[in-house]
């Protein structure tokens, strides 16, 4: 039972982030009427493929945080990561700075490799869960980057 605890706690926390930031970005979506650079996904796929991302950040937190391998450098680059990926939709879709938002995609991809590097020298499983999200990041980058010289 400690273990269905734990690892709800380290799932939910991350949906919960990407929960709020939905329902705050919701009103702001513009992404159906943006010009798109090629291979632009359907929106629809959006929030399927961020839960599945949310649910992986928490099972590898989880998997660290089971085997008592979280340490304070772990904690910083995981918590820092989520806040960095927090507030890219808010700069991006209700602020609308297109260009800053590629920037700050940058430093959240930087800061997710940064993170499956330090998770798998913990534990390589925790590590090679967050690949999906590192390949996720540099493709919206790419579609960041693409939508701003397209719509400037």
């Amino acid at each position: 039972m400690e273990k269905v605890k734990l690892y709800s706690k380290t799932i939910l926390i991350p949906l919960i982030v990407g929960g709020i930031v939905g329902i705050l970005i919701s009103g702001s979506l513009d992404y159906e009427s943006l010009q798109k650079p090629v291979l632009s996904p359907p929106s629809i796929l959006f929030p399927i493929v961020w839960t599945i991302l949310y649910i992986l950040m928490g099972v590898s937190y989880g998997i660290l945080k089971e085997k008592s391998l979280i340490d304070g450098k772990i904690m910083l680059i995981y918590y820092l990561q989520l806040g960095v990926n927090a507030l890219w939709p808010i700069f991006f879709f209700i602020l609308k700075w297109r260009l800053f938002s590629f920037f700050w995609i940058l430093l959240l991809a930087v800061l997710v490799i940064w993170m499956i590097i330090k998770f798998y020298s913990k534990d390589k499983l925790a590590g090679l869960l967050q690949v999906p999200y590192a390949i996720w990041t540099i493709y919206a980058t790419y579609l960041n980057l693409g939508i701003y010289l397209l719509n400037r």
